[in-house]
């Protein structure tokens, strides 16, 4: 019969609801983190003193922080919705690059992922 081109329906079931378990807790993650933003940015402002000037650098730093966090949790959320929509028109599982289909064990592990081990390797 030859090499597998796609996932079953039943696959791509298994699949939707991992990502969607991922992206649930993932959402949740961003708003925690988004909260921190809001409190931090809520808290300065409150003190007067010489620690203040301390205090404050290490109120940026930990907004900055939460911040990049915050933006790498949206780019996670961005990616797991993109393969929402690859399931939804078909394409999920087939890698980018070499037009295989990407092993379960990966797409278990990065559901996101759009290249296979092989494509990945290639690249470094």
């Amino acid at each position: 019969m030859g090499e597998k081109t796609r996932y079953s329906d039943e696959e791509l079931k298994e699949f939707e609801q991992l990502i969607n378990q991922k992206l649930e807790k993932a959402r949740i993650e961003l708003n925690t983190l988004r909260q921190g933003l809001t409190r931090s940015s809520e808290d300065s402002g409150a003190t007067f003193s010489s620690v203040k000037t301390l205090e404050d650098g290490a109120d940026t730093a930990e907004k900055e922080q939460l911040s990049q966090l915050a933006g790498r949790q949206q780019k996670f959320i961005n990616n797991l919705e993109n393969a929402l929509i690859r399931i939804k028109n078909g394409t999920y599982g087939i890698c980018v690059d070499t037009g295989k289909l990407i092993s379960k064990e990966r797409l278990k592990a990065v559901p996101h992922t759009m290249h296979s081990i092989e494509a990945k390797l290639n690249k470094s």
